[in-house]
């Protein structure tokens, strides 16, 4: 398996893989948020897992912090070292980068990501119930 940095070609294919992670997307919104991603190199990057740059981000005491916003791997390809390829990508565009830390987020019902997070050396922080009211 070769872990490598997406090209415009690959973000029809990708744009599936996310409806996964996320299905709530539209196909637009996952077309424009690669193309978008692929405009800022500096900023953000896509192996299949996007990673961002970020300046700062709870629970981490250095800045910028390099940042797994999601990953997946499809259930059938699990347990194979994957996730840990596409993680171990990311550590090294990271430090490529300057970063001395690494953050990513589960939500709350997802114990399996959690445990994967642990698995793969990340430790807790903190927790938060986000809110809203409509106006």
């Amino acid at each position: 398996m070769t872990i490598r940095l997406i090209t415009a070609e690959d973000i029809p294919q990708w744009t599936k893989v996310r409806r996964l992670l996320w299905p709530g997307t539209t196909v637009d919104e996952n077309l424009t948020e690669g193309f978008r991603t692929l405009e800022s190199p500096g900023r953000a990057v896509i192996f299949i897992a996007q990673t961002d740059w970020r300046d700062y981000t709870d629970g981490c005491e250095t800045s910028p912090v390099a940042y797994v916003e999601g990953w997946f791997v499809k259930p059938e390809c699990r347990r194979q070292g994957i996730a840990r390829k596409l993680l171990a990508a990311a550590e090294a565009w990271g430090r490529q980068r300057g970063c001395t830390e690494m953050a990513s987020d589960s939500e709350l019902h997802n114990h399996l990501g959690q445990e994967v997070h642990r698995q793969l050396g990340f430790e807790e922080t903190e927790r938060i119930v986000l809110f809203r009211k409509p106006l």
